[in-house]
C-alpha cells in the first residue's frame, strides 16, 4: 500500500509544480513535457516486463529492488543540477515504478486467501482515492512553502523517508513468492515498443521549437514501420515460445480490441488535459501553486465518489450505458469549461471552475472504475494476466502521447497568438494567449471523448458476464484504477 500510494502521489504531485520547475530550473517547455512524458513512457515500456521479472525471480525481491530504485531516482530528481538531469532521473523513476507497481497486487494475490482479498482491495481503493486528492494538494503546499529555499525539490525528496520506510517494512513483512510457470522475457519487444514511441514522441515535443524540420516527419513515419516490425516479431515470438510481450491473439476478441482503443485514447485525453490545465491556471491566470492545487479538489472528490457508485450500484444495473454516459458527461463538463473560460476571461475564479470540474470528475469516475472489467469480460481466463498488463501499458502510452501532443494543440496556438500581437511570452497578451490555447486544447479533449463514446459500442452490454472463472483473478480491475486517476 505504501508503494502504491507513493507511485500515485508522485504522478499527481508533479503537475502542479511544473511552472515552478520551469522558472527555477530554466527548463524549456519541451523539457517540461518530457518531465511528465518521460516517466509515463518508461513506466509503460517496463510494466509487463516488471511483472514477469517478479514472476521469475520473486515478487518480494523485485518489489524491494523497485522501491529502492524509485527512492534513489527520487533523490536524483530532487538534487537535479539542470533540466536534462531532471528528465533523465524522471525516466529512471518511471522504469523503477515499472518494477515496483506490478508486484503490489501480485503480492496481495499470493499472500491472502480469496475470502480476505476483498478487504485488501477495499483498502487499496481507499489508498487510491487518498492519493488522488493528496498528490496535487501536497505538491502545491510543498512548492508554496519553499522549504529551506529548495523551491520545487521537496516534491521529490519527500519520497525518501517514505521509500526507506517501505523498504524496511517490505523486507521484514512480505513473504517471497514466484509464479509456478512464469512467461519468458521479451526484451526485443520492449526495445521495439520504446524505439517506436520515442520516434513518435520526440519530434512531437521538439518539433515546435525547431520549426518542424523534415527529420521530424521522417521519424514519425518511421515509428509506424518500427511498430509494424513489432507486430511481426511478436507473432514469431508467440509461435516460438508462447511468451510475447503483446499477446496478439487477444485482439481477435472484439470487446478487448475496442477496449484497448478506448483506454489508449482516454490516456491521450488525460495527458493533454492535466498538463494544459496546470499551465493555464499558473501561467495564463497567474495563480499560485496552492490556489491551483486547491481548485482541483472538487474534481478529485467527484472522481472518487462517482467511481464508487459506478461499480457498486450503476454498472450491475445498466452495464455499458454507464461508461457511455461517463464519456458524454465528461465531454459536457469540458464544453462547460471552454464556455466559462471564454466568458469570464482572465478574471475567472476557482469557485466558477467548480461546476465544470465536478461534471468532468463525475464523467471520469463513471469510466475509470468499470472500464477494465468491461475490457476483460470476454477474455479467456488463461490470458487475463497478460490482458490486464497490456491495459495498464497502453493507458500509460496514451498518456505519454497526449503529453507530446500538447506541443501541437496548446503551445502551437499560444505561439500564433503571441506572434499576432508581437508580444513576448511575458507580455500583457500572454495570459490571453494561454487562455486561448487552453480552450483550443479542451476542444480536442471534447472531440476525443466523443470518439470514446462511439468506440464503447463495441464493449459488451453487460461487463459482469465474465468467462467462467475469470472474475476469480483480482489483479486486472484494481490495477487499472490508480493509473487512470493519476
Amino acid at each position: 500500500m505504501t508503494a502504491a500510494f507513493m507511485d500515485l502521489v508522485d504522478v499527481t504531485i508533479v503537475n502542479v509544480a511544473i511552472p515552478s520547475i520551469q522558472r527555477d530550473a530554466g527548463a524549456t517547455f519541451s523539457q517540461i513535457q518530457w518531465i511528465t512524458a518521460g516517466y509515463a513512457l518508461a513506466f509503460a515500456a517496463g510494466l509487463i516486463t516488471g511483472g514477469r521479472l517478479g514472476d521469475i525471480h520473486g515478487r518480494k525481491r523485485l518489489f524491494l529492488v523497485g522501491i529502492a530504485g524509485f527512492t534513489v531516482a527520487s533523490a536524483l530528481c530532487g538534487f537535479a543540477a539542470n533540466p536534462e538531469m531532471l528528465v533523465a532521473a524522471r525516466i529512471l523513476q518511471g522504469g523503477m515504478a515499472a518494477l515496483m507497481v506490478p508486484q503490489v497486487l501480485s503480492i496481495v494475490h499470493a499472500t491472502f486467501p480469496a475470502h480476505e482479498r476483498g478487504k485488501v482491495f477495499g483498502l487499496f481503493g481507499a489508498v487510491v482515492g487518498l492519493g488522488a486528492v493528496t498528490g496535487p494538494l501536497l505538491g502545491a503546499l510543498l512548492t508554496e512553502w519553499n522549504l529551506f529555499g529548495l523551491e520545487w525539490r521537496p516534491i521529490f525528496l519527500i519520497n525518501l523517508p517514505v521509500g526507506i520506510a517501505g523498504l524496511i517494512l517490505g523486507s521484514r513483512f512480505i513473504t517471497e513468492s514466484k509464479a509456478p510457470k512464469a512467461l519468458k522475457l521479451d526484451l526485443v519487444g520492449v526495445a521495439l515498443v520504446t524505439l517506436g514511441l520515442l520516434m513518435l514522441l520526440y519530434p512531437l515535443t521538439r518539433g515546435r521549437e525547431l520549426g518542424w524540420p523534415l527529420w521530424g516527419y521522417v521519424s514519425m513515419g518511421g515509428a509506424l514501420v518500427v511498430l509494424g516490425a513489432l507486430v511481426a516479431y511478436e507473432r514469431r515470438k508467440a509461435d516460438r515460445d508462447g511468451s510475447p510481450l503483446v499477446e496478439l491473439s487477444l485482439f481477435k476478441v472484439k470487446s478487448f480490441a475496442a477496449g484497448i482503443a478506448v483506454q489508449t485514447v482516454f490516456g491521450v485525453a488525460l495527458g493533454i488535459f492535466f498538463l494544459v490545465w496546470t499551465l493555464y491556471m499558473q501561467y495564463g491566470l497567474g495563480w499560485s501553486p496552492l490556489k491551483a492545487g486547491l481548485t482541483g479538489i472538487p474534481f478529485s472528490i467527484a472522481v472518487s465518489t462517482a467511481a464508487g457508485l459506478s461499480v457498486g450500484k450503476l454498472v450491475p444495473r445498466f452495464g455499458r450505458k454507464v461508461l457511455q454516459a461517463g464519456a458524454l458527461v465528461m465531454a459536457i463538463g469540458v464544453l462547460i469549461y471552454i464556455w466559462e473560460s471564454g466568458h469570464y476571461g482572465l478574471s475567472i475564479a476557482p469557485w466558477q471552475m467548480a461546476l465544470p470540474l465536478v461534471v468532468m470528475g463525475v464523467g471520469m469516475g463513471l469510466i475509470v472504475a468499470p472500464l477494465t472489467d468491461a475490457i476483460l469480460s470476454e477474455v479467456p481466463r488463461e490470458h487475463s494476466g497478460s490482458a490486464s498488463g497490456l491495459i495498464s501499458t497502453v493507458q500509460q502510452m496514451g498518456n505519454a502521447l497526449g503529453l507530446g501532443l500538447v506541443s501541437v494543440v496548446f503551445f502551437g496556438v499560444i505561439d500564433d497568438r503571441l506572434a499576432e500581437g508581437a508580444e513576448s511570452a511575458h507580455g500583457p497578451a500572454a495570459g490571453a494567449a494561454f487562455a486561448d490555447g487552453f480552450q483550443h486544447a479542451l476542444g480536442w479533449v471534447a472531440a476525443v471523448m466523443a470518439v470514446i463514446f462511439l468506440l464503447m459500442f463495441a464493449l459488451p452490454k453487460r461487463s459482469a458476464q465474465h468467462v467462467e472463472g475469470a472474475a476469480d483473478d483480482p489483479s486486472p480491475a484494481p490495477r487499472k484504477e490508480p493509473a487512470l486517476v493519476g
